[in-house]
């Protein structure tokens, strides 16, 4: 497992949570979503316990790990510390014991067998978890998730699963800085959710709660935000730089 960084000397988290906050709310009134209250979760991946505790205390309450060997070794210290655990990486099946066992979310559920293997373990441990489905909406062999057009169907198996409950969507945007392309992505998530509710609505499908949008990071949370985004998920925006070593 990579060696986890403690916190840099200099670093400051409120200060950094704080201007990471001022975006957000910027973004909100920039498209007309003032007052959205679109959520911030830090994503903690290779920082410690120390420095994912010290984001909490800062306000961050809710953090998002990557590597379930991290979550491991940090998983105690972030439970002590109040912090809402949700997974942000793909998640491989023989790894979802620790998901359940730390997490109350996993946002990268892409396929049946995964949900239903996290449904089991949930059963076993007494327990209920919400998750996300992951989506695919740039259609980049290296991007995780489902294909657009088969995620509606996936979310509504999902959803029959005992123990799970969806509550939303999650996406990795197109890796460009042209803005067009990257919030058509966006865009077409939005219009995803927005079938999921209606259908719902409806009795078509089982997605009442499937409202979130998960899409957005630090370098482009404001396209997100324009687009409909209710999370947006910010690394390096609030931890810093990884360290080289």
């Amino acid at each position: 497992m990579t060696d986890l960084h403690p916190p840099q000397d200099d670093w400051d988290p409120a200060a950094s949570l704080a201007e990471v906050k001022a975006r957000v709310h910027i973004a909100e009134a920039a498209c007309g979503r003032a007052g959205a209250g679109v959520q911030l979760l830090v994503a903690t991946k290779t920082w410690d316990a120390n420095a994912a505790a010290a984001v909490v205390a800062a306000g961050g309450s809710l953090v998002g790990e990557s590597r379930m060997q991290e979550l491991a070794a940090k998983g105690d210290a972030l439970r002590a510390s109040g912090a809402r655990v949700h997974v942000i990486g793909q998640l491989q099946r023989n790894k979802a014991a620790i998901a359940v066992q730390f997490a109350d979310c996993v946002q990268t559920v892409d396929s049946l067998r995964l949900a239903e293997r996290l449904s089991r373990l949930c059963l076993e441990a007494e327990r209920d978890l919400e998750v996300m489905i992951q989506v695919n909406v740039s259609g980049e062999d290296s991007k995780a998730g489902v294909a657009p057009d088969e995620a509606l169907a996936l979310a509504s198996a999902v959803q029959a699963l005992p123990s799970l409950t969806v509550t939303g969507f999650m996406t990795i945007g197109l890796n460009s800085q042209e803005e067009g392309p990257v919030r058509e992505g966006y865009r077409r998530l939005r219009e995803l959710r927005d079938t999921a509710l209606i259908r719902s609505e409806r009795g078509e499908m089982p997605l009442r709660e499937a409202w979130h949008l998960s899409m957005g990071m630090s370098r482009d949370l404001e396209w997100a935000i324009a687009e409909g985004a209710t999370m947006v998920r910010v690394g390096t925006a609030v931890m810093g730089a990884r360290p080289s070593n």
